[in-house]
């Protein structure tokens, strides 16, 4: 991983890599939504992906445009 690319290509691959994130948040959320009544722990496990993915998606959202996005108050 020693090559050199500029801003641009750099704002590519966040998009592309946002893009990913968008689809296996989806595909999670699906999956959850389907083991729900027949597999808990299953759909548990989906739950926790789909909420990482989230995730990623709140860091992306953020590098591409800062401070459009407003931050969620901490629960409690």
């Amino acid at each position: 991983m020693t090559d050199v690319v500029d801003s641009d290509e750099l704002l590519r691959r966040i998009r592309r890599a946002r893009e990913c994130a968008v689809q296996e948040e989806r595909t999670w959320r699906v999956r959850s939504e389907e083991l729900d009544a027949t597999d808990p722990q299953g759909a548990r496990d989906a739950t926790v992906r789909q909420m990482s993915y989230e995730a990623v998606l709140r860091v992306l959202d953020e590098i591409v445009t800062p401070g459009k996005h407003v931050p969620e108050d901490p629960p409690g």
